[in-house]
């Protein structure tokens, strides 16, 4: 059973991380005007299908809605996370 994780974000490395038994998850973005584009999403094999990828998405996706940022999906990961969860749509640059 996953729990979930602390999603922190680091705006000098313009990620969002979180550490899950020593190892360090990541989601990068740049800030291109008012949209956030998602670029990288990376979970070492040994964690991932815990849901951890999703959570690093989510806490981007909140930060874009408190900032009124819009989403590109540049990351395949975040794409077909967009994809699969239309209620994000409205987030989509």
């Amino acid at each position: 059973m996953s729990h979930p994780v602390l999603v922190t974000h680091n705006l000098a490395q313009q990620r969002f991380e979180a550490t899950v038994e020593g190892h360090l998850c990541v989601a990068d973005y740049r800030l291109a005007g008012s949209v956030m584009q998602m670029t990288h999403t990376e979970v070492p094999p040994a964690l991932q299908g815990r849901g951890i990828a999703a959570e690093l998405v989510e806490a981007a996706f909140d930060h874009a809605m408190t900032e009124n940022l819009k989403i590109e999906p540049l990351c395949s990961y975040v794409r077909v996370y967009m994809e699969r969860h239309p209620e994000t749509a409205f987030l989509r640059a």
